[in-house]
């Protein structure tokens, strides 16, 4: 083994080293057989390893580096392709879903032009759509039955066109809400009282007369309730329709001040921001809590900022509120107006029935007594009811015959009383709103307090009584009841109108209203 020989401090040797401080220091080891080695060879051997050793490290890390970085960039590359992919199938989405709704809601409403054209035409006093309706129904039916697989496909079809009306279905009632102060100017003050005294108590009676009846039925059948097909729900509103629409209403009023036939005609002009002022007035009203709706309904608000925005239009133009209103719903084919635009789909909703009536057809036959036993019972006491009250309040012939189909939708009841001569049938539609308002804001504690607890009865009760507004309040708390709502809503329509198209029954109405 190799011993150091230590050198003295101030030897020769040790001078040299300091005077140059950048050369190592000089050890010298002395091995077995006598020979000496300088340590500062073995050091720059050493050092020289190191140097490779250090290099081959360095060069291995670039390499890793490297090969990181591309997978950084393959990786970055892929996510950005697959983010490219997914926009664009995302787009290609909204755009056939469009498309589809388009096609699809096309189709109901020029079925249901065609029907009106081909009825007025062969001079037929019938409901072209309720006939239209009764053709869809039986169609599915005949496919269900034959080519299972056809119906399920014409129900997905049309499942756009259905969910864009019943998401927008109270809009189609607001025009003759809108229009009132023109409907009702001619009517006597005295007669008012008495419109509001028969709206008011029939819709209680009808309740009572439809929820107490189905609760009998049910006790003579004894038909347990089963679980009704899921009824697909429209979507919400969104904040970008909110502001389309608040951009639409500011740019056509704007325009529609200082260019008032810049469409041709004031209607036309004024149908944007009228049409607009309308939508925002829904889509506000529908976003309010839940307390402020039972007594601010949507369609209150709807109604209420049309109105608002026919007054401003009238003051700051000048012409006043009642040619705006007048160029709102004009009815006139040629010349429309944003009410005539929104009542253009009632027809179309009544088409929709067919759809919903199919969808719910093994409930329907479930508990088709209750139903079919209900809804008759309240249509007949409804009609002749409203004629003989009228009679004993001392109400006008024509206002009476005017609110007689009070609990029968809008589409429907305006189809009822163009059978009648000398008519209001802007009347007519604001009596069944209203009718429809005062069942959504207390039918579920008018329900409770006669203590109607089934779910069958409370939905045959509020359809029966307060059509489709009732509908959509009670079944918005409870779900359990929207099937049943949903039938008697169409079949109490659908009775009143087969109905009153009979002559014999006309005649009789007549009588009683005197």
């Amino acid at each position: 083994m190799a011993t150091p020989l230590v050198t003295p401090l101030f030897s020769p040797l040790a001078l040299s080293s300091s005077r140059n401080r950048h050369s190592c220091p000089k050890t010298l080891f002395q091995s077995k057989d006598g020979k000496t080695c300088d340590s500062s060879a073995t050091q720059k051997l050493n050092q020289t390893r190191l140097r490779k050793t250090d290099g081959q490290r360095r060069r291995f890390l670039q390499m890793g580096s490297r090969e990181m970085s591309l997978g950084r960039k393959l990786s970055t590359q892929a996510m950005d392709g697959a983010g490219t992919e997914n926009t664009s199938t995302t787009i290609s989405r909204k755009v056939f879903a469009a498309t589809h709704l388009l096609v699809s809601l096309g189709i109901i409403l020029a079925a249901d032009q065609f029907l009106k054209q081909a009825f007025v035409a062969a001079s037929i006093k019938f409901p072209s759509a309720l006939f239209g309706m009764f053709c869809i129904f039986s169609l599915l039916m005949i496919l269900d039955s034959v080519v299972p697989a056809a119906a399920t496909g014409m129900m997905n079809f049309f499942e756009p066109a259905f969910l864009f009306i019943q998401r927008w279905l109270p809009l189609f009632y607001v025009p003759s809400l809108v229009v009132l102060p023109l409907s009702v100017r001619d009517i006597p003050a005295a007669s008012g009282v008495k419109i509001c005294y028969i709206v008011a108590g029939g819709w209680l009676a009808s309740l009572c007369v439809a929820g107490f009846t189905a609760i009998a039925v049910r006790k003579m059948v004894k038909t347990e309730m089963t679980e009704a097909e899921p009824m697909s729900k429209p979507s919400p509103f969104s904040t970008l329709e909110l502001w389309s629409w608040s951009g639409i209403f500011v740019v056509s009023f704007v325009g529609a001040l200082f260019y008032p036939t810049s469409l041709g005609t004031s209607a036309r002009t004024c149908l944007p921001f009228l049409l607009s002022s309308t939508v925002l007035g829904y889509i506000v009203g529908s976003g309010l809590p839940s307390s402020i709706k039972k007594v601010f309904h949507p369609i209150i608000c709807c109604a209420l900022s049309s109105v608002l925005a026919a007054l401003a239009f009238g003051y700051a133009s000048g012409s006043g509120l009642d040619p705006v209103l007048g160029n709102y719903l004009t009815k006139v084919a040629s010349d429309p107006g944003a009410g005539d635009i929104l009542m253009g789909f009632l027809g179309s909703v009544i088409l929709s029935f067919a759809f919903s009536m199919f969808k719910q057809r093994k409930l329907v036959k479930r508990h088709a007594a209750e139903i079919f036993t209900s809804v008759i019972v309240s249509t007949l006491f409804s009609l002749y009811s409203t004629a003989l009250v009228g009679r004993l309040v001392g109400l006008e012939p024509s206002l009476t015959v005017s609110i007689l189909p009070r609990c029968i939708t809008v589409a429907l009841a305006l189809s009822i009383v163009s059978l009648f001569e000398g008519t209001n049938s802007s009347l007519t539609a604001a009596v069944v709103v209203v009718t429809g308002l005062i069942g959504a804001n207390f039918v579920q504690v008018v329900l409770d307090k006669l203590r109607l607890r089934d779910p069958i009865a409370r939905g045959i009760a509020t359809a029966s009584s307060a059509h489709g507004l009732g509908t959509a309040a009670l079944s918005a708390k409870e779900p359990e009841a929207l099937p049943f709502c949903a039938i008697a809503y169409a079949l109490t329509g659908i009775f009143g109108s087969l109905l009153c198209s009979v002559p014999a029954v006309r005649q009789s109405l007549l009588a009683v209203v005197g």
